[in-house]
């Protein structure tokens, strides 16, 4: 995304506005990182069809769930490749702010669908649990482990873009949580063709669901955060103001608003009670902030004491 430019004005009641730097670091090259989605979107989509046929041909519904993740998972990838790609574009008339939070859409999308394919497998898997079909574990064994190799290649792949996307960082987090779950599968394979045990499968397949619906539960709540206008985790309104009535020359601070704008960027907005001059307050305001809360845009409306305000 392009660099916003801080500035600063004054009008009305004394509004002023800074705009900060957007200082989310890119480690990866943009184009090189969209090649590293690219790959990993073609093992998966290969990987998943692998699952699938040897599923069917073993019979095993634990196969089958995994695939679906893995499905699920390059979904995932292709949302978050476009939402990536939009992401980039500069803030113009329509979209003040940018695209940033395309990916954060993106993100919600995915986790919802996880959920949905969670309860989905965990029905399945019940219903197995008391009718367990034949399963032919030798195909179950190669297959997942044909997966556990892909798994962690995607995860590689993922690694380094996900310190820098709340997105890629969902996706990588779920090949690693792929990676465990087709050790799961293994196990299930290896416990039918060791003991012929054939509930392994159904069990499997309701552990793996609901793993699957946890992780999506926890991942989820943060992506919700952000698009209902939360404040970042572990800060909060009231400590900001506090923070701000403690300067020097502030007499008082009130409809204060903090919210996250994307995955990277905070902005707070006021009115800001002082008989100091604006420009002096509003510097030492924005100056701690920055310091302390890493937040770098800030819009301000002065108010002098005894003065009536104008609402929100």
């Amino acid at each position: 995304m392009a660099n916003e430019h801080k500035h600063d004005h004054v009008h009305g009641h004394s509004q002023v506005q800074s705009q900060g730097h957007n200082h989310g670091h890119h480690h990866v090259d943009p184009n090189a990182g969209d090649a590293r989605i690219a790959a990993a979107i073609g093992v998966n989509l290969l990987l998943t069809l692998a699952q699938i046929v040897g599923g069917v041909i073993s019979g095993s519904m634990a196969l089958i769930a995994d695939a679906i993740h893995n499905l699920s998972d390059a979904i995932s990838l292709v949302i978050a490749f476009g939402a990536r790609k939009l992401a980039r574009r500069p803030r113009d008339g329509e979209m003040t702010f940018g695209y940033g939070r395309a990916e954060i859409v993106a993100a919600m999308v995915n986790y919802i669908t996880l959920i949905v394919i969670s309860l989905y497998l965990l029905s399945e898997g019940v219903s197995r649990f008391f009718a367990p079909p034949d399963v032919q574990g030798w195909i179950v064994v190669w297959v997942a482990g044909v997966a556990l190799v892909i798994d962690l290649v995607t995860a590689a792949l993922t690694y380094a873009l996900s310190k820098e996307s709340l997105n890629i960082r969902a996706a990588f987090l779920h090949n690693l949580a792929d990676a465990f779950t087709s050790v799961a599968v293994i196990v299930a394979g290896a416990l039918i063709l060791l003991y012929d045990w054939r509930l392994a499968d159904p069990i499997i397949t309701i552990a793996i669901s609901l793993y699957i619906l946890w992780h999506a539960l926890v991942e989820i709540r943060p992506v919700i955060r952000i698009l209902m206008l939360g404040a970042p985790v572990g800060v909060d309104a009231e400590t900001v103001t506090e923070a701000i009535e403690g300067l020097d020359g502030i007499e008082g601070v009130h409809h204060l608003h903090l919210w996250q704008i994307d995955e990277h960027r905070t902005s707070v907005e006021a009115h800001v009670v002082t008989a100091i001059a604006p420009a002096a307050a509003l510097g030492g305001i924005k100056a701690m902030l920055k310091e302390r809360f890493a937040i770098n845009h800030s819009t301000f409306e002065v108010e002098v004491p005894g003065q009536d305000c104008a609402g929100e």
